[in-house]
């Protein structure tokens, strides 16, 4: 039987052995003591490529996220993100719970914010209002399908945001792929703000793992609080290990994803029954936008389930095909193949 091509996410992918074995190979101490070595090291080691002061490595990139908010407000503040974020959108309202405070959502373009709609959306100092202490962006932007935000914008923001007094935090889940498909350097990003949280579980292929970075002051705000959260964890090198041997061997590898996913978007855009915005498709995502068609975006999903292809739903009605670590080239010609296959015979 043929298996089922997995376009769902990039978050689907297996360890493979050699990631198995590095993680085995791995020396382990007890990092709640901060005696880790292989954690010890891979934190020093993200400081260095991003050119911050401290890391902290978590279980998760919502808990990366949730950290920096916590460390960066007070309970009854407000922070600004973007609308179609995944801090607003996907992460369960922890920042209410968790730090007691509050969103504000500003509309953006693909992700990248106006500095007027910033500057409209920070509150006046009076005492009835809530205190913007934080604003959050997100590169690549996941539910705008893998878009950039390039780094003369983020620089531009930072700068903004520094005459404000408000830090700027990245959710950088996939910066990885905005670095590659940018040719922006990791450092360079770490430059145009004050946290960013990076994520090891998605692109690159690790079983789990996120890691945030800041100052120290910042980290250290955020050690304790990963222990509030329920994050501490002993051994935790093995997982570190398996983070640190994906940013070696797998970060060279994502442009392979992304060509792949220029390929599906230029072979699929001839279809009638949906559209694909070939400007959008930067990195390693393709949305099959079904607005202008009779046909919903849950019946396609299920008819491409019953013809061997399992693929996601995005914003609105759109399906959203992500490219990653375990598709092949061959994997790829044949889902073009079933999707021309599927919509040819309707």
């Amino acid at each position: 039987m043929t298996s089922m091509i997995d376009l769902r996410s990039d978050t689907v992918t297996q360890p493979t052995e050699q990631m198995k074995a590095a993680m085995c190979a791995a020396p382990l101490g007890d990092d709640i003591y901060g005696e880790d070595p292989t954690t010890n090291a891979f934190q020093e080691e993200m400081c260095d490529l991003f050119g911050m002061e401290a890391g902290l490595f978590v279980p998760t990139g919502v808990m990366s996220n949730q950290l920096a908010i916590k460390a960066w407000t007070a309970p009854g503040d407000e922070v600004i993100v973007e609308r179609e974020s995944h801090i607003f959108n996907y992460e369960t309202a922890a920042p209410s719970m968790m730090s007691a405070v509050q969103l504000h959502t500003v509309e953006s373009e693909l992700g990248v914010f106006r500095l007027d709609d910033i500057e409209a959306a920070i509150r006046p100092p009076e005492y009835y209002y809530p205190r913007t202490s934080l604003v959050c962006i997100e590169n690549t932007h996941n539910r705008f399908g893998g878009t950039l935000y390039p780094i003369d914008c983020i620089r531009e923001l930072h700068q903004f945001c520094h005459g404000k007094s408000l830090p700027l935090h990245l959710d950088g889940a996939r910066i990885w792929n905005a670095h590659v498909a940018s040719t922006t350097s990791l450092r360079e990003f770490g430059d145009a703000v004050d946290s960013i949280s990076i994520c090891f579980s998605k692109g690159l292929g690790a079983p789990v793992g996120s890691m945030l970075l800041g100052s120290r002051e910042l980290i250290t705000k955020a050690h304790k609080y990963r222990k509030v959260f329920g994050g501490g964890m002993r051994q935790v090198g093995m997982l570190a290990a398996a983070a640190q041997y994906a940013v070696a061997q797998h970060l060279p590898l994502l442009a392979e994803d992304h060509a792949r996913a220029q390929q599906l978007a230029s072979e699929l855009k001839s279809i009638e029954q949906f559209s694909i915005d070939t400007e959008r498709v930067q990195s390693n995502m393709v949305l099959l936008d079904f607005a202008a068609s009779e046909m919903t975006a849950q019946h396609a999903q299920s008819i491409l389930a019953e013809a061997g292809i399992s693929i996601g739903m995005g914003m609105g009605n759109t399906l959203r095909a992500v490219t990653h670590l375990d598709l092949s080239d061959d994997d790829i010609t044949r889902a073009i193949d079933i999707i021309h296959t599927c919509f040819r015979s309707l």
